[in-house]
């Protein structure tokens, strides 16, 4: 079903712009879409294959260039589940129930979005260190390195994703309310089949979105990974970090060819998540 307005902002003769005003802002998004959006985006794709078919792939099946793919993917595909059961659970915490410290765990949501991804990476630095006391209780007890390995990658990129689902989820079941649930509860569900049978189904819509805008997250990541990674060749270094080495080191081809690839990925998500819009209003 389409979604309908009670209003339409230029069907009214109140409120409607002139033509020159339409076509005016039509003008200005399309220009500013091609010259930050479009052209950038084509001269990446350009610059990976300027050299041919043969020297993209070779670039792209480079030890250190598959390594980085692979951590880039293991960290995404670590990050994504946790950020949604932890999103799912904030935004039913906070939507369904009341106590003391609710508007300041709702506050401290925002917390990764206000804060620079460097200084996120650094705070875990600064925690998490060899030097650090949590750093030494780690690697003696457990044997785990958590700077400089992969386990730092993953938890720098769960501080700047968490937020996504949560928020996503927040306003769609705070405008739905609780009275279905309230129902299904008063016939005699119990809790699990109240969130599978109606609560889940509910915020699938948004729950997906969600998914999808951590996931790109994850994959793109730089700043706080850069700070906990220490750069290390083969070890440490996903697809973002591994695109300023080469280009770094003059290895245009291989920056590019990395580049695309990553461009590529946010292009499927954007298809991924118009094809979601379209289904949901149909």
């Amino acid at each position: 079903m389409k979604n309908l307005t009670s209003y339409s902002y230029q069907k009214n003769s109140a409120t409607k712009d002139s033509p020159y005003v339409k076509w005016l802002l039509i003008g200005i998004a399309i220009c500013f879409m091609t010259i930050m959006l479009i052209v950038p985006l084509l001269v990446v794709f350009y610059e990976a294959f300027k050299e041919g078919l043969l020297v993209y792939i070779a670039s792209l099946t480079d030890s250190d260039a598959l390594y980085a793919i692979k951590l880039t993917l293991t960290t995404a595909f670590i990050t994504l589940p946790i950020n949604t059961v932890i999103g799912m659970a904030m935004a039913y915490l906070i939507t369904r129930h009341e106590f003391w410290g609710k508007s300041l765990i709702t506050t401290l949501l925002d917390l990764p979005f206000a804060i620079s991804p460097v200084v996120a990476g650094l705070m875990f630095v600064l925690l998490f260190g060899a030097n650090t006391v949590l750093g030494k209780f780690f690697a003696t007890t457990f044997n785990i390195q958590i700077i400089f390995a992969t386990t730092g990658i993953v938890l720098a990129t769960l501080f700047v994703t968490f937020p996504l689902i949560a928020r996503e989820l927040i306003p769609l079941m705070q405008s739905q309310g609780s009275g279905e649930e309230e129902a299904a509860l008063t016939l005699g569900a119990n809790g699990w089949q109240m969130f599978w049978h109606i609560t889940l189904p509910n915020i699938k819509w948004a729950l997906l979105y969600g998914m999808i805008l951590t996931n790109a997250r994850a994959m793109g990541e730089f700043g706080a990974v850069s700070v906990v990674s220490g750069h290390i060749r083969g070890e440490t270094n996903t697809m973002p970090l591994m695109i300023e080495i080469a280009y770094n080191d003059y290895a245009f081809t291989a920056a590019f060819a990395l580049s695309s690839l990553l461009a590529l990925l946010a292009l499927l998500t954007l298809i991924l998540q118009t094809l979601m819009n379209k289904t949901k209003n149909l």
